[in-house]
């Protein structure tokens, strides 16, 4: 689905994780890092065990230059990953905090 239906779909009322989930993605997708990042904490707010959702937000804030953020939120998608059991997720973002940490070593 493009996003301009995605967008219709939200102006119609159809609010849900997994919608705000497809618009985060898509527009993290576009390199529009600060609306996907708003999709995604709503997103995050109506499910707090998205792990998914938490992973893209941490990429979104990462890409937009916001280390700190994308460290705080990869922590908290982290720990909704391991309530959810999601360890594929689990694996990815311990991987980008390890990235995250070894770029801190280097600096």
């Amino acid at each position: 689905m493009n996003l301009d239906a995605l967008r219709k779909m939200l102006a119609r009322g159809a609010d849900s994780s997994m919608l705000r989930f497809g618009l985060g993605s898509a527009l993290l997708e576009e390199g529009s890092y600060d609306e996907a990042c708003e999709h995604l904490i709503r997103c995050v707010e109506q499910d707090e065990d998205y792990s998914a959702a938490w992973k893209l937000l941490g990429r979104a804030y990462e890409r937009s230059g916001n280390i700190g953020e994308a460290r705080r939120v990869w922590q908290e998608g982290l720990a909704a990953a391991q309530r959810s059991g999601d360890k594929q997720v689990e694996r990815e973002i311990e991987v980008f905090l390890r990235k995250l940490a070894k770029r801190d070593a280097s600096n």
